[in-house]
């Protein structure tokens, strides 16, 4: 049976089949009736089937999936911690990604400004581990497990996107229709489009004489996101005439449409000052409407003349020419072509003495085109005209050029386009291969296969990101994208982030495997060393336990942990000390985790305020009420807040925050009971 996502199953359906996924069809089958087969007929006859569907019923489920509270333990060990660092900003963490994307939803929901993932390409050559074991191409799930595993990691991602977040995704030719399909139904109407990079220069198939030598970056944002495109080179602006409003760069007046694509913006154009004509290139019309032509084509219709011209988006060329934006290039009279008769004007068109484009050399006038007659005694002169564009006319940071979906090689040749200023910023990266040496240099041995160059993912955070943000890999492997990030500060003095989240990839065969902490934050550790980066970053691992058990067994440094994290988007270093312990400051507030309201603790809090200069206490703590009525007492202004239901946070649904909800408050109750300093408080 076929799975559309986010298509809900009927009620009356879901009652009769098991909550786990059965192992065939005709399993799934066998516990409907004849009314509930036929209604499944019908809606499978008649539901359009335009999207992507694959067998999730029929697949092993992934045992990753658990609806587990997910709580951080800082490794020390395992982090670099350079000397005064008092806070990490970078994280590493080790678990499914499935468990660390439920914790960033719980800590990082919406500050996720760019996300880079290089999942595995499902190939079936040992570069996917799947419920603890490599799928191999002769898995007949292979592809419907694929999908199932991005589908329910991707949707997690999608909640931690800024309002103008990003997310790049590379992938091969094989599977970039499937995982496109995939990413259109989790972000909907979020796709911008692909860059394509080229891999390799050789070809590797010479039996069909046909090679894949590129990959796809699939790129999909949050309204509002834009490339950072490339800034304009103020030297290509000057002032060749003595313009009184300053330097000015030329800009193409053509655009790439032939003469019968668009009649209404093929005309001549006249040098009002020398009276010379300039003929239009047939093949790239002009980019400006004419009102010559506009009230030629109304027939002496003023109205539907006005109304043509109220339409444009933009000056006719008559109103450029009268604000002198438009360069005229300057000719001798001796380069001027005049021709009397037409029969002179098509003998010097079939011996190439026609006008013609300057550089290109392309014919300007054709024996077929149906102006000819016009060109007869008029004088035309060489070159192009441009239309002016002054330095002053935008600010400077609105001066930008785009990006080009093609992704160069390090030293291939990529023509410009007719307009150089604005031709797109092409980003240039290493081939495929120069990434396994990257790796070998840094770690001696080739401990990762497939991995992606530093300077591909370096050029596409240098257009993704600004100085200050946060970017995400949950498929981090070897930990590329950690390490471009630091290059990058460095060039540019950016104060970028990084979260990586790798698992160990251990299985059955290979249990002591640990790829997180043995390649990819080994690779960071070493990056940092080597080139002397003034960084450091706390490595994480994920604790797990049932939403009723969190109130009872996460501990007061998970509790610390998280809160950070939520709060200020850090871990601190120094383990927890004190009943009480200080998370953030903002504005007049300060956030506070308080472990028990002892006497020693309560005065501890009282210090706060006039320590940090703040009005306020924002405090987290096991019995937020008995806290309160305790804070009152002493005249202190504070919120206090229940620390498992910030735990919980993100992580639960309301049932089972709920039902956490009510253990929590009897476990409370019977921590009052017992506790002589909050007892009479509580009563």
């Amino acid at each position: 049976m076929t799975h559309l996502i986010n298509d809900n199953n009927k009620a009356g359906l879901k009652k009769n089949m098991t909550e786990s996924a059965p192992t065939s069809l005709l399993e799934s089958l066998k516990h409907l009736n004849a009314q509930q087969l036929r209604r499944l007929l019908v809606e499978h006859l008649t539901k359009q089937k335009l999207g992507l569907y694959w067998e999730s019923n029929a697949i092993e489920r992934d045992s990753a999936l658990n609806a587990n509270v997910v709580l951080p333990r800082l490794l020390p060990d395992a982090s670099h911690t350079p000397p005064g660092v008092t806070h990490h900003h970078n994280l590493i963490i080790e678990g499914d990604n499935f468990d660390s994307l439920r914790l960033l939803r719980a800590t990082h929901a919406g500050k996720i400004r760019v996300i880079y993932i290089d999942p595995p390409y499902n190939t079936g050559n040992k570069d996917w581990v799947y419920n603890d074991h490599y799928v191999g191409k002769n898995d007949r799930w292979r592809h419907s497990q694929w999908l199932e595993f991005l589908y329910q990691r991707l949707t997690l991602a999608l909640d931690l996107l800024t309002s103008d977040g990003v997310i790049l995704v590379s992938i091969n030719d094989e599977n970039r229709a499937r995982l496109e399909l995939l990413m259109d139904e989790v972000f909907p109407r979020r796709r911008l489009g692909s860059l394509v990079w080229r891999t390799k220069d050789t070809g590797n198939d010479l039996s069909q004489r046909f090679s894949h030598v590129h990959e796809h970056v699939l790129v999909y944002s949050n309204v509002g996101f834009k490339f950072n495109g490339r800034v304009t080179d103020r030297s290509k602006f000057r002032n060749p005439d003595d313009d009184p409003r300053g330097d000015w760069s030329p800009q193409p007046l053509t655009k790439a449409h032939t003469y019968t694509e668009r009649e209404n913006t093929y005309y001549p154009i006249q040098d009002p000052d020398t009276g010379y004509w300039y003929p239009c290139d047939p093949n790239r019309v002009w980019a400006y409407a004419s009102e010559k032509i506009l009230r030629l084509r109304s027939n002496g219709d003023e109205t539907a003349f006005a109304t043509a011209l109220a339409a444009l988006r933009s000056d006719t060329i008559e109103q450029l020419i009268t604000k002198k934006l438009i360069y005229f290039p300057p000719c001798n009279p001796c380069e001027v072509k005049r021709f009397d008769c037409k029969k002179d004007l098509v003998a010097a068109i079939r011996s190439g003495n026609g006008p013609v484009l300057p550089k290109k050399k392309t014919p300007l006038l054709r024996e077929d085109l149906p102006d000819l007659d016009f060109w007869v005694g008029k004088p035309i002169a060489p070159g192009r005209p441009s239309r002016k564009e002054h330095w002053n006319s935008k600010p400077e940071d609105q001066r930008l050029a785009p990006l080009s979906s093609w992704i160069a090689g390090v030293n291939e040749d990529v023509g410009n386009e007719e307009d150089e200023l604005y031709a797109p910023e092409v980003l240039r990266s290493s081939r495929g291969g120069v990434a396994t040496d990257e790796i070998k240099n840094l770690l001696g041995t080739k401990a990762f296969s497939y991995p992606k160059p530093l300077s591909l993912v370096q050029g596409l955070l240098q257009q993704a990101t600004r100085p200050g943000d946060i970017v995400l890999d949950f498929f981090a492997g070897s930990g590329t994208t950690g390490h471009a990030v630091l290059a990058l500060n460095a060039q540019d003095g950016g104060a970028r982030r990084f979260i990586l989240c790798s698992s160990t990839e251990a299985t059955s065969k290979e249990p002591d495997k640990n790829l997180c902490r043995d390649v990819c934050a080994e690779r960071i550790r070493r990056v940092i060393a080597t080139n002397g980066y003034d960084a450091s970053f706390a490595y994480l691992q994920l604790d797990k336990y049932e939403a009723a058990d969190v109130a009872f067994e996460a501990t007061p440094e998970h509790a610390r942990l998280l809160i950070s994290m939520r709060e200020t988007a850090s871990v601190p270093v120094d383990p927890a000390s004190g009943a009480v312990h200080v998370v953030a400051k903002s504005g007049d507030w300060l956030t506070v985790l308080c472990w028990q309201a002892t006497p020693e603790a309560l005065d501890a809090l009282a210090a706060l305020p006039a320590a940090y200069g703040v009005a306020r206490l924002a405090v987290f703590g096991p019995r937020p009420r008995a806290l309160a009525t305790l804070l009152q007492k002493r005249c202190m202004e504070a919120n206090t807040y229940s620390l498992t239901d910030a735990l919980l946070k993100g992580q639960t649904s309301a049932k089972a925050k709920k039902t956490t909800r009510t253990s929590a408050v009897a476990a409370s109750a019977s921590t009052l009971e017992s506790d002589p300093t909050t007892a009479g408080d509580a009563a």
